[in-house]
């Protein structure tokens, strides 16, 4: 029996990727933000209290980080704090419960895949007419809605020739992310409920559409899931596969540093780019950044590593006229302090780390699951050191996240789950010689033997010795 995603998370996926924002008095509120504002503290306090399986160390230090948050904020901007927090809050906390709450299952789960596919091949068409021309049909439509909002047309220089796709969302980064969290799971996920032919066609759709935003951190996300495939089906007799991969990247990472006079993250940022520019200016961003935490007698910075610098712009040279940051990581860090960063950072880890050490041999379906979702994440780390994320792509990284948690706790010897979409074609069974001569002797007339044989067959199983013989 194929599962069905649940009305929560549809109504969910729709306000991700159909952002509309409307004024309720002095505050700004979206589509996505009022259905958390309904379902978030519900759903968290049954979490907490078990309600959705064991509670881990990241369902309370995922509360932790945004209660540190308010405190960062409340320091640094506290006219802010109410504003600030509570959006941050109702999208951070709310996409991971729902996920929490409604994808506990593979069945569950497998729907996800199914929806964020579909959702994805749906924005081919605007994405197309996008690119050539540089207008997001999807947020010109929305603005016409009377009395409504929705996202800013970014205004940004093509690449490639091409022009730079948001779709629907905020900017060209978020809509190659949200795509290059469906192409493990089209891909790897599904492998078995799709043909070959149609899954590997989905799945170079999917990445054709996230290729669509022309995003160093997209394509990095989408490249870094395809090496580890690639990596997965070479090594797949060897079960030390991925501790020979952790292996190289150690390796590579120690010759890096000893040969490069830049650190191996900075040469790594300066090859996840498009440009040269783009490489030096992350690099800066990086260094500035650090700086702006830590201090610097250097830079003459005196850093604030505990509540970090909230809302407030941080120091970098002037020529760095935006004041944009482009390391999700790097900003939990300067916004909000260490403690904030460590927080989120952890929780992030635990669940990742523990995912990736059950053992689901046996259950074909589960270790597929978990090798998408893995690979997913793996990607999106990285690609996250490259890029920042707000608003709805935020929600909906850590409602994917959420949607993962079930993993650590579910019992492999469950069923297999959903079945495939077609119907496998029937493998030939090969018979030797032996076998094929008992079946002539034990079933002559269902093989379409002759008169005569039939008659053999007769002698040979009622012979002389069973004929009664006269006294």
């Amino acid at each position: 029996m194929q599962g069905k995603l649940s009305f929560p998370v549809w109504l969910y996926l729709l306000a991700v990727v159909i952002p509309v924002g409307f004024w309720a008095g002095p505050l700004y509120m979206t589509n996505l933000r009022l259905l958390l504002l309904v379902m978030t503290v519900p759903l968290m306090v049954k979490v907490l209290l078990g309600h959705y399986g064991r509670v881990f160390a990241p369902d309370i230090l995922f509360v932790c980080h945004i209660l540190w948050a308010a405190v960062a904020i409340g320091v640094n901007n506290p006219d802010q704090v109410v504003q600030q927090i509570g959006s941050v809050g109702i999208e951070f906390l709310g996409g991971y419960a729902v996920g929490r709450a409604y994808i506990r299952t593979q069945e569950d789960f497998i729907a996800l895949c199914r929806a964020l596919i579909v959702i994805v091949l749906c924005t081919l068409p605007f994405s197309l007419h996008e690119t050539f021309t540089g207008r997001p049909l999807i947020v010109e439509y929305l603005n016409k809605i009377p009395g409504m909002r929705t996202v800013d047309v970014v205004t940004i220089e093509g690449r490639l020739g091409l022009e730079r796709v948001q779709s629907a969302f905020a900017h060209p980064i978020h809509y190659g992310l949200f795509c290059s969290v469906a192409f493990s799971l089209c891909f790897v996920a599904l492998k078995g409920m799709l043909g070959n032919m149609r899954r590997t066609v989905t799945a170079f759709l999917v990445a054709f559409c996230g290729f669509l935003a022309l995003s160093s951190g997209a394509l990095t996300a989408i490249a870094f899931q395809f090496a580890l495939i690639i990596w997965a089906a070479m090594f797949s007799n060897f079960k030390g596969r991925w501790w020979l991969l952790v292996g190289i990247f150690a390796f590579g990472y120690v010759v890096v540093d000893l040969l490069s006079n830049r650190s191996p993250i900075k040469v790594f940022m300066s090859y996840a780019t498009f440009s040269a520019h783009n490489a030096y200016w992350r690099a800066q961003i990086f260094e500035w950044g650090v700086a702006n935490v830590l201090g610097s007698s250097v830079k003459g910075i005196i850093g604030s590593p505990i509540v970090g610098i909230g809302l407030n712009d941080w120091i970098r040279p002037h020529y760095m006229y935006s004041g944009s940051m482009d390391n999700f990581w790097l900003v939990m860090a300067v916004r909000y302090g260490v403690p904030g960063l460590l927080m989120l950072a952890v929780g992030y880890i635990i669940i990742i780390a523990k995912i990736m050490r059950r053992n689901f041999e046996g259950n074909e379906r589960l270790t597929l699951i978990r090798r998408a979702w893995v690979f997913t994440f793996l990607g999106l780390t990285f690609t996250l050191c490259t890029v920042h994320v707000w608003t709805n792509i935020y929600s909906f990284i850590f409602f994917m996240f959420g949607a993962g948690v079930w993993l650590v706790t579910v019992n492999p010897e469950e069923d297999d789950g959903p079945k495939p979409d077609y119907e496998p074609a029937p493998q030939p069974r090969f018979r030797n010689a032996r076998e094929v001569q008992r079946e002539r002797v034990a079933k002559p007339r269902e093989r379409g033997a002759s008169p005569y044989s039939r008659f053999a067959h007769k002698q040979t199983s009622a012979g002389p010795s069973d004929t009664p013989r006269r006294t």
